[in-house]
């Protein structure tokens, strides 16, 4: 694979990442203006949904590895999943929490400067 291919090869995985981060965060706008995301839904439902939401958050983070992305970068994606499933786990702040935390697109913040830097 030459530069161009993997530049090219990250930038469609980087656009396609974002779009799942925001569809997981951000996609549904409230009243005010405030966005929520399926994740923080999803999170709602007792038991099982933090950690149905952490593993669609796991997903960006997996991609990530794919990305070759170093092992301080993964970290740091991996402690944001972490954060938002064991605050999430509170019952009504955890919830809270999950719709402001936004863990996805922290994420994709953290992918896409690594990204940048290493084009």
């Amino acid at each position: 694979m030459n530069a161009q291919t993997g530049s090219h090869s990250h930038a469609s995985a980087s656009k396609r990442l974002n779009r799942l981060a925001w569809l997981l965060d951000s996609a549904i706008r409230l009243p005010g203006g405030f966005r929520v995301g399926l994740d923080g839904i999803i999170g709602l439902v007792p038991g099982i949904g933090d950690l149905v939401g952490a593993a669609m958050s796991s997903y960006i983070v997996v991609e990530a590895a794919r990305l070759k992305a170093p092992f301080r970068v993964l970290a740091r994606m991996g402690l944001n999943v972490l954060i938002e499933l064991v605050v999430g786990i509170v019952p009504i702040f955890g919830d809270i929490f999950d719709f402001a935390f936004k863990a996805n697109l922290r994420n994709m913040r953290i992918l896409n400067e690594y990204l940048n830097k290493n084009a």
